[in-house]
């Protein structure tokens, strides 16, 4: 995450949520600088001189509508966030591994960063995906615990970085649409729930 941009939040076990404060960089966090906010977004606990992150409203709105999701990632890396600056869509038949393991990544309308207009646009697409890209303001990954989150980031942008090089270099290859058919099947049997 560069300087003080993106924000991460996880559920406790009591229902509230753990998330990062606002204006600083996560890679200079102490135990004592996260905040504790209940679902209607209420500062549970926090030091007196921090605030939640402004994005707050949209990682609530995550866990309003995904009971099995315990760790939420906003963040902007720098191909996925590209591609929707260039009008593109994820490439999300160009390897194998997204497709058997992430699947669709739907783009959102534009928003407004840190209003509430971030949980307005990410609402239809909570319940049938854990990973999207915000337009022009990054990606927004989700799933069962930190780390699930923090994959699906990686490969977003993993992807990302490999589908600009091939459009550099002047062609992108799609996985063969029967092999696409064959991976959905096996992510609905093996990598759902």
């Amino acid at each position: 995450m560069t300087s003080n941009d993106g924000n991460i939040s996880a559920r406790m076990e009591n229902g509230h949520v753990l998330i990062t404060p606002s204006g600083i960089s996560k890679g200079r966090l102490q135990t004592e600088d996260m905040l504790v906010v209940d679902l209607d977004g209420h500062v549970i606990s926090s030091r007196p001189d921090r605030k939640p992150s402004s994005e707050t409203p949209m990682h609530i709105e995550v866990y309003k509508h995904r009971e099995d999701v315990r760790a939420v990632v906003h963040a902007h890396p720098i191909y996925a966030t590209t591609l929707t600056v260039a009008g593109l869509e994820f490439p999300v038949d160009m390897l194998p591994e997204v497709l058997l393991t992430l699947g669709d990544v739907p783009i959102t309308e534009y928003a407004t960063p840190s209003s509430h207009e971030d949980a307005d646009v990410i609402r239809p697409f909570l319940k049938t995906h854990n990973a999207m890209l915000l337009r022009q303001h990054g990606s927004l990954t989700y799933g069962k615990n930190l780390d699930e989150a923090l994959i699906h980031l990686e490969r977003l942008e993993h992807v990302s970085e490999i589908y600009w090089h091939a459009k550099m270099l002047g062609n992108v290859k799609r996985v063969p649409s029967e092999a696409q058919a064959k991976l959905v099947e096996l992510r609905e049997k093996y990598f759902k729930g």
